[in-house]
């Protein structure tokens, strides 16, 4: 993407801007793509800024596509800056079949509903959001093609030198992890059953500044907190570039499913991430164990065939998060629990 970028971003107004920046692809992607779009779930982490991305790139090709977006809208200011941005937004519980099927039938689908954290404790919650509802939206939009969020947690763990290409068997350890293999399972139900489009898209770990595996780093080693290294590696992606390639997976939807892994090409290590981040931040660092060799990693060489490498490297995220912590930048005190790797959240 031909997009230039700032040496620091200073604000939240910033941050937004530059997430829902449509690079000059994706502008005329939208120009060739059919019909409107719907983004279900919208209203977490994401949502927002693929919503304002999607509305940007369609009023920057000149277009009068709609984009919908659907959840439950618990957060008002989440609804209420989707609506400012130009989304057409619909309160909707995705468990509830009825009203799945009210939705309007939309050709162009993102899929974004899950239930990760709280799984412990609250297991059939978490299968029914990562499996009932998946079932419920492909019965709806059979039709359609939808592009459906997945994680990298469906593989196996694996070490640096041998990262989980599209063609490795799922292998997901614990409750949330196998739920999110049988959200997969339910959109190849319905490319088997209806012959509907889909890409299921495999994403570790965006990264937004105010949250992400990088900040939960930096902001340990801000407060004076040991780093917990008991996972030796990790994979990151912009969360601008991961928006940018969910929209475009819309034109790689087949039946049987396509599956894309989503994330940078940097294999990082948590141990010279956070020293990296120490210098930057001038903390010192602590940590507090020694690291295993397995970690929940990706091969994305596959995206990066179809879309090019990401806007933004690894070590330009790196310096952005130690300038966004080192200067007060808000947090959504959400932490990835990217260290957790016995499949417990």
């Amino acid at each position: 993407m031909a997009v230039e970028f700032p040496e620091w971003i200073e604000s939240e107004s910033q941050l937004d801007t530059l997430l829902s920046r449509p690079s000059d692809a994706l502008i005329e992607f939208m120009r060739q793509l059919d019909g409107d779009l719907i983004i279900l779930g919208i209203a977490g982490k994401m949502g927002v800024s693929l919503g304002q991305l999607a509305v940007a790139a369609i009023e920057k090709a000149g277009l009068r596509k709609s984009v919908h977006g659907v959840a439950r809208f618990s957060d008002a200011d989440a609804r209420a800056r989707l609506e400012s941005a130009g989304v057409r937004t619909i309160q909707c519980d995705l468990l509830d079949r009825d009203a799945v099927a009210k939705l309007p039938p939309v050709p162009n689908v993102l899929f974004m509903a899950g239930r990760k954290f709280g799984t412990e404790g609250e297991e059939p919650l978490t299968w029914a959001m990562n499996t009932i509802v998946p079932a419920n939206v492909a019965d709806h939009f059979r039709d359609s093609k939808i592009v459906a969020f997945s994680t990298g947690c469906v593989y196996p763990l694996a070490s640096v030198d041998r990262q989980p290409t599209e063609l490795t068997p799922p292998g997901p350890i614990g409750e949330y992890a196998q739920s999110c293999l049988g959200r997969e399972r339910m959109f190849e139900y319905g490319c088997l059953e209806w012959g509907t489009p889909v890409c299921l898209y495999r994403l570790n770990y965006a990264i937004d500044l105010r949250y992400g595996v990088l900040h939960d780093i930096a902001a340990k080693i801000w407060n004076g907190q040991p780093v917990d290294n008991s996972v030796q590696a990790f994979n990151v992606i912009w969360q601008g570039d991961a928006n940018h390639q969910a929209l475009m997976c819309l034109d790689h939807c087949t039946s049987p499913a396509n599956i894309l892994n989503v994330t940078g090409p940097e294999t990082l290590l948590t141990e010279d991430v956070a020293l990296r981040l120490g210098e930057l931040l001038n903390k010192p660092v602590r940590f507090t164990t020694t690291p295993d060799d397995a970690s929940y990693l990706s091969d994305s060489s596959q995206a990066r065939k179809l879309f090019g490498a990401p806007s933004v490297s690894a070590d330009q995220l790196i310096r952005w998060q130690a300038h966004w912590v080192k200067t007060g930048g808000r947090s959504l005190n959400k932490p990835t629990h990217f260290e957790v790797s016995d499949g417990a959240y």
